[in-house]
């Protein structure tokens, strides 16, 4: 029951930090596209660790700088959205599980299947 119950809390600190992100006005943020791809929280809600994923991946240093910097901003206006008992110290992580499934999808796309390779019909 309590796995639930933190998969939903998770859930929703994830919806609601990626509507605040929008609202981030610092240049490094904005210069690129922020994703939240998932958030874990510790059970006593203590911390949260946010994995975020970039569009730009040459800007994803300083995209994580800027998270960083603007972390105070986004736990308070956290607190202010969840009705928490703690709002959770936010720790940022630079997720690129997105752009490795782009790059097998690319080296899947680029295999050549033929049909007449002897595989694709075998007599039994």
């Amino acid at each position: 029951m309590a796995s639930n119950r933190m998969g939903r809390i998770n859930e929703e600190i994830q919806r609601e930090l990626a509507a605040l992100l929008r609202g981030v006005k610092d240049p490094r943020v904005q210069a690129t596209m922020v994703s939240v791809t998932r958030v874990e929280t510790t059970p006593d809600l203590r911390y949260a660790k946010v994995y975020v994923s970039f569009l730009d991946s040459p800007r994803a240093a300083e995209a994580m700088q800027g998270l960083k910097s603007a972390s105070g901003y986004l736990r308070r206006a956290l607190g202010a959205a969840l009705q928490l008992r703690h709002t959770p110290e936010l720790q940022w992580q630079q997720d690129d599980s997105i752009l490795r499934g782009a790059h097998m999808l690319e080296l899947l796309n680029r295999l050549e299947t033929t049909e007449d390779d002897g595989n694709a019909e075998v007599d039994h």
